[in-house]
């Protein structure tokens, strides 16, 4: 295991986490509240909130992005919330001849509240765990943070879900570092509250569909990691001295070239 767990700052977030999701679902804290979009949202902000404190307190660069390995916010804001939020509408409107955009984007905005913390932060701070422990870990995490312990089968299907969506949203982050797409991938699980009926599976499946082949389509070398570390490169090569310091150095004083084992190999 590489690097070290920054276990207090993961015991923190998940602390505030979870007592703001007791406030707000199993206390009357809300009772007052006539909005019910603004329900929704405080339902999802303990995990944000969370993050926040954790980053703050233990002085954490957050790394944080809408738009991930995108050149601009549009792109993922296109295809991860335009996009599924137009198609829900219509198949919304085609069932019940209601149009309920403010309803979709609001559940949009919960899966990005949400996201900012489990993949922003939790799935960032256990990247020094092997894949499947950490996606145990978030899983579980995750699915005791909604404060639902009953043992039926309903649940155990639903913590099935979970730990599905801990390890497609991971990866789904792991190659866009964009919290607009898991935030839009993380939301297609809450918008069909009443059931899953063939319209709704098959609209699920095209999203799935579009979503997996663009973030194949997308070249993997834009990722903000890797363009620091080309420009580190490029900074470093157009420095006279540090391009003298290897191969001129060694020609000057006619220092034959040395390989090391499996030297060949590094191309």
């Amino acid at each position: 295991m590489k690097g070290k767990i920054n276990i207090p700052a993961i015991i923190l977030f998940y602390a505030i986490a979870v007592v703001f999701r007791f406030l707000v679902v199993k206390t009357t804290l809300l009772n007052q509240v006539d909005n019910e979009y603004l329900k929704i949202l405080l339902r999802g902000m303990g995990p944000t909130i969370g993050a926040i404190a954790a980053f703050a307190l233990f002085k954490i660069p957050s790394g944080l992005s809408l738009k991930g390995i995108y050149k601009n916010f549009m792109l993922p804001f296109a295809v991860y919330w335009i996009l599924p939020a137009a198609l829900i509408a219509s198949v919304y409107y085609w069932q019940t001849s209601q149009f309920p955009i403010v309803l979709i984007f609001t559940v949009l905005v919960y899966g990005l509240l949400e996201e900012i913390g489990w993949r922003g932060f939790l799935q960032q701070q256990l990247k020094p765990l092997p894949k499947i422990y950490s996606i145990i870990t978030i899983a579980i995490l995750w699915f005791s943070w909604h404060l639902n312990f009953d043992l039926s089968a309903s649940n155990l299907i639903f913590f099935g879900i979970i730990f599905l969506g801990t390890w497609g949203i991971g990866k789904v982050y792991d190659k866009t570092a964009s919290l607009l797409a898991v935030a839009g991938v993380h939301s297609l699980n809450n918008f069909f509250r009443n059931g899953l009926h063939q319209t709704e599976l098959i609209l699920i499946a095209v999203l799935l569909a579009i979503w997996v082949v663009f973030v194949i389509w997308h070249p993997k070398t834009k990722t903000p990691g890797n363009r620091q570390a080309n420009l580190e490169r490029r900074k470093r090569d157009s420095n006279p001295r540090t391009c003298y310091s290897q191969n001129h150095f060694r020609k000057d004083y006619h220092i034959p070239e040395t390989k090391t084992p499996g030297s060949r190999l590094a191309i």
